[in-house]
């Protein structure tokens, strides 16, 4: 008597680790893209950090306490907005096209390359707060590793779009501009480096309008241990709706390739 055939979610999972399987021994193949993507946060901590140390930045928490959390989430912005280069080369190469005449679910090409990311961006999350640690950095386990978590949810949503936005262009000279036109607004209207509050008014009111701020803010949360602040649930409503809908719109441009 034949096997059964593997239920849907079996298969599923199945495609899903081989994909990830792939590219993360690509990845464990470039150590040098391990490591030094953590660079630029990296200095930021060296460079930034004692600039800050004496300053009355907030009345919750030290100075540590607000950049480390704007650190991690820079590291998840800027590294996973260029995961679609990645897609680019692939495809100039045929790799695209013939993964997707295979049977491999097209949620699973995602979400593989995505847990593939998601894993690459919290490693080098751990080496920065090992350094911010060393460098006088001092928060509650929990929140260092909530912040872990909202660094793989914004991973798995930037990398989403950066793959849905690769699958349209064809250079990375088309992909490049783009991805820098969205990534430093974000980064300046975020807070990321320095809390809005301590800007002019209408500067704060607009960063209201960015995403990225509710995610520093519930981090910063977390890093001083206050675990049900509004901030922090605004930051797991938003992380989560962002995330959602990222994937939706990746994995809807994969399947109209398909066609």
């Amino acid at each position: 008597m034949p096997a059964p055939a593997p239920s849907p979610l079996a298969s599923f999972l199945s495609d899903t680790a081989l994909i990830f399987g792939r590219y993360a021994r690509q990845t464990l193949r470039s150590r040098l893209q391990m490591l030094f993507g953590v660079l630029m946060p990296l200095l930021y901590l060296l460079f930034f950090g004692p600039l800050l140390t004496d300053l009355p930045l907030s009345s919750a928490g030290s100075s540590w306490q607000l950049l480390v959390p704007g650190l991690l989430l820079q590291l998840g912005l800027f590294g996973a907005a260029f995961c679609g280069f990645g897609i680019i080369v692939e495809k100039q190469y045929g790799v695209v096209e013939r993964m997707r005449v295979t049977p491999v679910s097209r949620l699973a090409m995602l979400l593989g390359r995505v847990l593939r990311d998601a894993a690459l961006f919290v490693f080098q999350s751990v080496l920065l707060v090992l350094a911010a640690l060393a460098m006088g950095l001092r928060a509650p386990l929990p929140g260092i590793l909530i912040g872990f978590a909202f660094v793989a949810v914004l991973t798995a949503a930037l990398a989403s779009l950066s793959y849905a936005l690769a699958l349209k262009v064809t250079t990375p000279q088309e992909f490049g501009p783009v991805i820098n036109a969205v990534t430093m607004p974000s980064m300046l209207l975020s807070g990321l480096m320095l809390p809005m509050t301590l800007g002019p008014d209408w500067l704060d009111v607009l960063s209201h309008f960015m995403p990225f701020r509710y995610l520093v803010d519930a981090v910063r949360s977390a890093y001083v241990g206050s675990y049900a602040s509004s901030a922090m649930l605004y930051g797991v409503l938003v992380a989560g709706a962002l995330a959602a809908a990222s994937m939706a719109l990746c994995t809807r441009a994969f399947r109209r390739g398909a066609a």
